[in-house]
């Protein structure tokens, strides 16, 4: 009976190592460094998607903060734009 159990053993531990030796030779063949590769690549491009969607929402943020702080969208007065006193050359037009 005990040896009936070794030899269980050996031969799960057997398949199981040849399972795992078989994916790891699979993982570098050429195909499988390909695939490697581009899950690395997928990720690179999600992480600058990310990064950029983040840049863009702080510019977002910041612009409207500077447009509030600088009173840019705020209403015009009544009677229109204000007309700029004129200077240079051309004033005496």
């Amino acid at each position: 009976m005990r040896r009936l159990f070794w030899l269980a053993m050996g031969v799960t531990i057997g398949a199981l190592l040849v399972r795992k030796m078989s994916r790891a030779a699979e993982r570098m063949t050429p195909a499988g460094v390909g695939a490697s590769i581009a899950e690395g690549l997928r990720d690179l491009a999600d992480a600058i998607g990310a990064f950029g969607a983040d840049v863009r929402e702080a510019m977002a943020e910041r612009e409207a903060e500077i447009r509030a702080g600088t009173g840019l969208d705020a209403p015009l007065p009544e009677g229109g734009p204000a007309q700029l006193p004129r200077r240079g050359a051309h004033a005496a037009d």
